[in-house]
């Protein structure tokens, strides 16, 4: 019999995190690298990345099977981009766990 997998996670505050990241995509200021000149073919983009600990629940579900909670702390790394002329956009987000 096939058994299925399914994990989720839930963020405790998840607010907190899209404040966080809304804050790092809207700085005001930049450092000037989108405006250095490239060899033709590239792009200069300016990046933002911020750090954080994000506390949740991590829910692991398989076929026929009591699920499974638990809790996490973990830290988070959030990095934005932006381009000469674009907003900043958040590119990735990755668990440094």
């Amino acid at each position: 019999m096939k058994k299925h997998l399914h994990i989720s996670a839930t963020f405790d505050e998840p607010a907190f995190v899209q404040n966080l990241v809304e804050q790092l995509a809207y700085r005001r200021y930049e450092m000037g690298y989108g405006n250095v000149q490239v060899p033709r073919g590239f792009k200069a983009i300016e990046t933002s990345s911020t750090e954080t600990y994000v506390s949740g629940t991590l829910a692991i579900n398989i076929t026929d099977e009591e699920p499974l909670n638990m809790p996490f702390i973990t830290c988070f790394i959030f990095t934005c981009v932006k381009g000469k002329t674009d907003p900043y956009q958040l590119i990735w987000s990755s668990s440094l766990n």
